[in-house]
């Protein structure tokens, strides 16, 4: 008889996951990026349309300037693989969108979703347009008509570096106390989700918003802050928006492990760059890619949520599997993958364009403290 009584890992058997935020860019690096999505057991995927053209139109026909259209993307996506039970590519918000051009899209079954983003306010954003230029123009009235869902990149432009990053404001403080609001009494009926939250004032108009307001979280906000980006130059957690501060870390954790979270769910906004650091500055994004189940297990465990206990599991599982497909009107998957509680060696990801380093390599791990089986 052995002395001592064998012991188990602890396994967590959830339903494979939405991924309702992530960047898969364009050519040789989309078959890697998607791959590597599959590999943690992804279902579904939102891929963002910021890519180069960017995703600005619904159908191939001519456009004011050089861009792909929904259904082109959607094919490149489905080409380079992955298996993906669900995939939505929300339309790009530019000078060309129009009322019409939401009407004839959600019609057609291809538009679900658009993004807003701030002008030249994060990597290829520069076809935006300020958030009035589509309140003005008919556009959100049509999305809210024909139930197209708004992902917003919650920061305001334009602003001083003061109000950009600062002890008691920032650029996404001030649009989700001062514009977002606005937005939402205007358009009650509008979706929104509020893409990439990091900070405690957007938590609170996420929680206050009602039905019609959600938010997708990234592993970076949950587990890191800006004394995290700063301390050695970590420059692979530089995202956009930026890490905060402890408050506004501990305001995503409670607002994610809420037992009764429906609203917050994952999105990991995993984005790829095997030149991180250029000419002209750092490269905005962190990279989950095969690894983002692992960092959200962790975030919870650095939460106190308990992933034992059934009720830790069911409010790790709400989180991860259930609310963004909830949201979005997509159906839980009824497959299901396995998170162990065993370290898993952590590596880049080899892309034809070069070698891209995860957001665990960029904060100084070698191991994680669960893997996928």
């Amino acid at each position: 008889m052995p002395d001592k009584q064998t012991t188990y890992a602890l396994r967590l058997t959830l339903p494979r996951w939405h991924d309702l935020h992530a960047h898969f860019r364009q050519g040789e690096l989309l078959r890697p990026l998607l791959h590597a999505h599959a590999a943690m057991s992804c279902a579904g995927i939102l891929a963002m349309p910021n890519t180069v053209p960017p995703v600005a139109k619904v159908f191939p026909v001519g456009a004011a300037f050089d861009c792909w259209s929904i259904e082109e993307y959607l094919g490149m996506l489905r080409e380079a693989g992955g298996g993906f039970n669900d995939i939505i590519v929300p339309l790009y918000l530019s000078e060309i969108t129009t009322p019409e051009m939401i009407s004839t899209g959600a019609k057609s079954g291809l538009l679900r979703a658009c993004k807003y983003y701030p002008p030249r306010g994060t990597t290829n954003a520069e076809h935006g347009r300020p958030l009035d230029h589509y309140i003005q123009n008919g556009v959100f009235e049509a999305m809210a008509e024909h139930d197209v869902i708004l992902c917003v990149h919650g920061e305001e432009h334009a602003l001083s570096a003061e109000d950009y990053f600062d002890s008691a404001t920032n650029a996404e403080m001030l649009f989700y106390k001062e514009r977002m609001p606005a937005l939402v009494e205007k358009f009650p009926k509008l979706k929104i989700v509020a893409e990439h939250v990091s900070t405690a004032a957007a938590v609170e108009f996420v929680r206050q918003a009602g039905k019609a307001v959600a938010a997708s979280v990234t592993p970076q906000h949950l587990l890191y802050t800006a004394g995290h980006l700063a301390q050695g130059c970590k420059y692979h957690l530089y995202c956009l928006p930026l890490l905060k501060f402890d408050a506004d870390r501990a305001a995503l954790r409670a607002a994610v492990t809420s037992a009764h979270n429906w609203q917050f769910f994952a999105g990991t906004d995993s984005a790829p760059h095997a030149k991180k650091v250029t000419p002209c500055g750092c490269a905005a994004g962190c990279f989950t890619g095969g690894i983002a189940p692992q960092l959200y297990a962790m975030a919870f465990e650095e939460a106190d949520v308990d992933l034992a206990d059934p009720q830790g599991q069911d409010i790790f599982a709400r989180f991860l599997c259930r609310n963004g497909p909830a949201f979005y009107g997509l159906a839980a998957s009824k497959e299901t993958f396995t998170l162990i509680k065993e370290e898993q060696d952590v590596a880049p990801l080899a892309t034809p364009e070069g070698d891209i380093v995860t957001l665990a390599e960029g904060a100084g791990l070698k191991t994680l403290p669960w893997r996928i089986a």
